[in-house]
């Protein structure tokens, strides 16, 4: 228990976002620092400069598409940089530029989160040289030093990939596994006493989201590697193993087999829910060893313990059973505790599976998986033709790109009129808080303040405080690491570092005063209160526009995944691809619903359009999708037969026509209400009816009232 707090600490310093600020440090101080050597520091940050806006757009990713990135970045912002020197002494043109420049690439967001940061790179070289002024033969010279700094890093960067080919792979693949592990404690909170449903489901949802983002994370690193894809090396095939199997095993966690309120009210007084939160906290565990693992190359082991716990847990069961002779437990509640202590058996078989992986003998002997891949990434078109058809008031992101154009100019202007000795960090504040949403805006624009305020005190403290210039260094470099390393991770805490790191670099090129902090202080919020009045007054982006998108998106997901999941009963050899593609874009769908559903509690009251209607909405298409999840694992786990499948295909079509008439019911907004009956199973009792039957035949009639109650809901919305 006492290590808990050492392995968070361990385990941040083998990430991605620490190893991110480490080589960004490197990649910005280095130049500076040799070139301060021989008495050139003002060409050596300027070459800093070049490899500070490559690293913007250095994010984790394949490194073909990383490396191409900060090429065509290298180019822009080689080209911006003598194209905003050459006419900033006109502050008209200047103004001109920044609206046009402001306004195409914050375009760039149509084509992905990489181009949007190259976008941002180009915004980030305007800002900084707007007010450098200088003669024509030094601005080329500085742009030659920009390239450089820019290819510098660039090479950098690729080396650094070139040593440990599979770091980033591990560190992603590490992150994601431990998100389900986070997920899996979620649900062990359901068996705890007195556990708040509503509450749990929320957090469940949240976690949900981010288990998505970073398999989709692990998707986008190993199946764009040529190394893994190809699965020439026994390190490929271990890691391409590890994900495919933490897929599978995250849709056994997945599966709801019971409806927990009935569960308390029937075994609270048995004490068993409480071995079953403590059996599945402790397969968390494990599962966060396994991350651990992945990281430093070590071996995880699976406890003897937890294996006797397991057993226990199923003894306890047999003994309700034995002991129920007054039918104080219903049968089904009695099949659901059986039901849930299989799936945690299947769970642990794979979390044992996984751990076999890591054995190095075995390592050698792994058999490569027949996976399709290209169905499981997207790729973005690079098409002109998008940009085109979003030139018009309807795309969002084109009401984006108009704001942050007129807004970066009515920043320019206030800087001018202020005369303030440092006006781009208000232009510099508005590019980073100006986002396409009023509630990442608002959010962004928090994070910002709270960070750069407390900063400023503690970059004041150090400056009053620490005249050592050796100290001070160092002081400097572990804020350019803290700055680099969270601004991924942790916004608040990167503007926390950010600003000291600013402020120590002011005073070592002797520009430095307890102004400079105060200055600062009132350049962000002066930025700041322009980019969020604009995200609320000027073409704002709310999030109920997207609304009615994301409900259907996630029904047609839903509807798909249980028709692929049928078709496992139905045909014997079934493409398990299909199925597999249906069940990821079922967490696709699900996801962007629940973040979207977070987003609109930032937005004002105004704004929160049937936010009771889409909590509901978004909870029962979650239970909607664990009740498929469980059905698909009576299939392929536990290897469930039906005989006559087709007694049951009433009860599946009328699931499938009650999500067809919600989908109906969103798109035209029907003011009257449709009477569909629930399809009740007919029973022939001189029929023999298998156990497997039955527990697939209640699994099917859940999901149909699941499906009823979504129904009912979609004539209450209206969008």
């Amino acid at each position: 228990m006492f290590n808990r707090p050492i392995r968070s600490i361990h385990d941040f310093l083998l990430s991605t976002y620490f190893a991110d600020g480490l080589r960004i440090t490197l990649g910005v101080l280095c130049p500076s620092l040799i070139l301060a050597q021989f008495g050139l520091l003002q060409y050596g940050m300027t070459v800093s400069l070049g490899a500070l806006c490559a690293s913007v757009v250095d994010s984790p990713g394949p490194i073909v598409h990383r490396r191409n990135a900060m090429l065509i970045t290298t180019a822009l912002i080689t080209l911006i940089f003598i194209v905003v020197g050459l006419t900033n002494s006109n502050i008209y043109f200047t103004a001109i530029l920044i609206v046009l420049f402001s306004f195409v690439f914050s375009m760039f967001f149509l084509y992905g989160l990489r181009a949007a940061s190259i976008g941002t790179s180009a915004l980030l070289i305007m800002v900084l040289s707007i007010d450098d002024i200088r003669p024509w033969q030094e601005v080329l010279f500085s742009s030659g030093l920009i390239f450089l700094g820019s290819i510098w890093y660039t090479g950098l960067s690729y080396f650094f990939y070139r040593i440990r080919p599979y770091r980033l792979v591990q560190q992603t693949l590490s992150d994601s596994i431990h998100e389900v592990s986070l997920f899996l404690r979620a649900k062990a909170r359901f068996y705890h006493k007195n556990i708040d449903y509503d509450e749990n489901y929320a957090d469940l949802l949240q976690l949900q989201v981010l288990v998505h983002e970073k398999q989709d994370a692990v998707r986008e690193v190993l199946f764009k590697t040529r190394e893994i894809v190809r699965e020439s090396t026994p390190e490929g095939r271990f890691l391409l193993l590890v994900f495919v199997d933490m897929v599978d095993l995250f849709e056994q966690v997945m599966s709801t087999y019971y409806n927990y309120k009935q569960l308390h009210e029937q075994f609270d007084s048995s004490g068993i829910l409480r071995h079953y939160e403590s059996v599945i906290k402790k397969i968390a565990d494990e599962l966060d060893d396994i991350a651990f693992a992945l990281k430093t190359g070590g071996t995880p082991r699976l406890p003897t313990s937890l294996i006797k716990d397991v057993q226990r847990l199923k003894n306890q069961i047999n003994w309700l059973e034995r002991k129920n002779t007054d039918g104080k437990y219903s049968t089904l509640g009695i099949i659901a505790l059986k039901n849930i202590e299989v799936n945690i058996e299947n769970i642990l078989s794979r979390v044992k599976t996984i751990n076999s992986y890591f054995n190095k003998k075995e390592k050698k002997n792994l058999k490569p998986r027949e996976i399709e891949i290209d169905k499981f990434v997207t790729r973005q078109s690079l098409d002109p033709k998008l940009l085109y058809e979003n030139m018009t008031f309807s795309s969002s992101t084109f009401r984006h790109s108009l704001r942050v154009a007129i807004v970066m100019l009515v920043g320019f202007i206030v800087a001018k009129t202020l005369n303030l000795s440092h006006s781009y960090w208000i232009l510099l504040t508005i590019l980073v808080i100006s986002k396409p949403g009023f509630s990442l805006t608002k959010q962004r624009n928090y994070e910002r303040i709270i960070g750069t305020v407390i900063g400023a005190f503690i970059g004041m403290g150090i400056l009053v405080y620490v005249q050592d210039k050796n100290t001070l260094f160092l002081i400097l470099l572990f804020c350019m690491i803290g700055a680099y390393s969270f601004q991924r991770k942790n916004y608040v805490v990167s503007v926390l570092f950010m600003t000291p790191y600013i402020l120590v670099l002011f005073d070592f090129l002797g520009m430095g005063s307890l102004s400079i902090a105060r200055e600062r202080i009132y350049d962000t919020l002066i930025g700041s209160g322009i980019a969020l009045l604009a995200s609320y007054s000027l073409f704002p982006n709310w999030e109920h526009e997207k609304l009615k998108e994301a409900m259907l998106d996630t029904l047609k997901a839903n509807m798909k995944y249980f028709e692929e999941v049928i078709l496992l009963y139905v045909d014997e050899v079934h493409n398990l691809t299909n199925y597999k593609v249906a069940r990821k874009e079922v967490y696709v769908a699900t996801a962007n619903l629940a973040s979207l559903f977070q987003r609109m509690f930032s937005e004002p009251k105004s704004k929160q359009l049937m936010i009771k209607e889409l909590h509901q909405f978004t909870a029962l298409n979650h239970l909607f999708s664990s009740y498929i999840a469980t059905l698909s694992l009576y299939k392929k786990e536990h290897a469930f037969i039906v005989a006559n499948f087709e007694d049951l295909n009433p009860t599946v079509q009328n699931t499938i026509y009650l999500l067809n008439l919600a989908v109906e019911n969103l798109h035209v907004n029907k003011e009257q209400g449709s009477n569909v009956p629930l399809i009740r199973r007919n029973i022939d009792g001189h029929k023999p009816v298998s156990q497997d039957e039955t527990i697939i035949a209640e699994q099917i009639d859940l999901i149909q009232k699941v499906a009823y109650d979504i129904f009912k809901l979609s004539e209450k919305i209206k969008i």
